[in-house]
């Protein structure tokens, strides 16, 4: 989201190498190869939203910890691109318990995008502006149309998609509990 994929593999990295983990088990951990995640590092690979959400849940980080300097602001974030969602991060919010980051989403329709679990605790909310979202669980999907919010924990796998032939424009609150130690 910052533009720089060199600066995501140094804050990934950075990240990696603080909490004590191999490469190959991060990879293992995130459920991606150990030749994408090396490329990630090196700046040699393009991160998708999907593979971000991977390795930071295998983590235990919000997003934003590989996609910003600490201290940066969200407007310096590029947009991310996934199967089916196109990101943009809007703003976060720290509090003394939680992390939390507003993004502003479109879905593309006709395609569905599979999300990996967050860290356990994560929570997402959407609010709808147009068009209606299939989103959540992927064992139990939920359904909003313009104007309604949907809400789940996030730790477990889960879809976004839409049901019907129009884009989705929504905001994505999502909230990361702190990690103790």
């Amino acid at each position: 989201m910052d533009g720089s994929e060199t600066g995501v593999g140094s804050r990934l990295r950075r990240l990696r190498e603080s909490r004590g983990i191999s490469l190959s088990a991060l990879a293992r951990s995130a459920g991606i190869g150990k030749a994408t995640l090396s490329g990630l590092e090196l700046g040699t690979r393009n991160p998708t939203l999907e593979t971000l959400y991977a390795v930071a849940g295998a983590l235990g980080v919000p997003l934003t910890a590989l996609v910003l300097e600490p201290g940066a602001e969200p407007a310096a974030a590029a947009d991310v691109r996934g199967a089916a969602v196109t990101a943009t991060l809007l703003e976060v919010f720290e509090e003394p318990g939680a992390t939390f980051e507003l993004l502003r989403m479109r879905v593309r329709p006709g395609v569905v995008q599979q999300s990996p679990p967050h860290a356990p605790g994560v929570t997402e909310h959407v609010t709808v502006y147009q068009g209606v979202l299939r989103a959540g669980p992927a064992d139990a999907p939920l359904l909003a149309g313009p104007g309604e919010h949907i809400a789940w924990q996030a730790d477990v796998p889960h879809v976004y998609g839409t049901a019907g032939p129009d884009e989705v424009v929504a905001t994505l609150l999502i909230r990361s509990p702190r990690q103790i130690g």
